[in-house]
């Protein structure tokens, strides 16, 4: 009987030990980046254009006139300087003006603009071709304040970011949420993207250096980052419900063993 119960115990033992192992993430799984190229003698050249963003609907411009009429320049300018110093996205929503499902703006004596297909710097310069045209010496500046991204999966803190860079990198984005978690994917990090067309996914994967080459190395706005957890995260788990069931079996083998005496 004694003989038995050893036998089960080294059995369950090895178990949770090989669960344990499995669990474990290689060193070899975390860098980013890897490349033999790079060197501390030089830094390495990689070249990469930034995508350019085109207007969508549902997108939010901040839109300032300054000018030296204080009045008209108020008439135009809803968005003020406090709140985009304060940054907060809900009253940049509100106060700011929104793409229509057409593609329009509407700002007051100025009448309707389209929008919709130009960057943020081709808007801004239409914008100040008709404000020019209604009062002199204007200056226009024109933001999109709706540039967010969303991170989910195997990251620190999982959530929607506002960000307040035009050229936002994925690496920047993994910032904001902490980054990677050990047991996030390196190699396998999904990125949805919406297009005219609908959306689209591509796989990204942070340890090869030709990331920096690509052209979905820039962030755009509305995109969302999805890190899928290793294997190793399933097998911790795993492990601790083994441990769990180990713990249970020894206490009922000790007490079937008491009970035999």
């Amino acid at each position: 009987m004694h003989l038995q119960l050893f036998l089960r115990i080294r059995l369950v033992v090895f178990l949770v030990l090989s669960g344990l192992f499995s669990a474990c993430v290689s060193q070899k799984q975390l860098p980013y980046l890897q490349g033999k190229d790079y060197t501390t003698r030089a830094a390495v050249q990689v070249d990469n254009e930034r995508q350019m963003y085109r207007l969508q609907p549902g997108d939010v411009l901040s839109i300032r006139v300054q000018s030296s009429q204080p009045a008209l320049n108020d008439m135009f300018s809803v968005t003020t300087g406090q709140n985009i110093q304060n940054g907060d996205p809900g009253s940049l929503f509100v106060s700011g003006y929104s793409v229509d499902d057409a593609g329009f703006i509407s700002l007051p004596s100025a009448g309707q603009f389209k929008v919709q297909g130009l960057t943020v710097e081709e808007a801004q310069a239409a914008v100040q071709k008709k404000v020019i045209s209604l009062m002199r010496d204007a200056n226009v500046v024109l933001k999109l304040t709706s540039f967010k991204i969303t991170i989910l999966g195997e990251v620190r803190a999982p959530g929607r970011y506002f960000v307040y860079n035009a050229q936002a990198t994925l690496f920047e984005a993994l910032g904001l949420a902490g980054d990677l978690t050990e047991f996030g994917s390196r190699t396998n990090v999904k990125l949805i993207r919406q297009t005219a067309k609908g959306s689209e996914v591509v796989l990204l994967n942070l340890t090869d250096p030709n990331l920096l080459r690509s052209k979905y190395y820039y962030l755009l706005p509305n995109d969302a980052l999805y890190v899928e957890p290793m294997k190793a995260r399933t097998n911790r788990g795993n492990a601790n419900n083994l441990g769990l069931v180990f713990g249970g079996l020894s206490t009922l083998i000790l007490l079937l063993s008491f009970i035999k005496k």
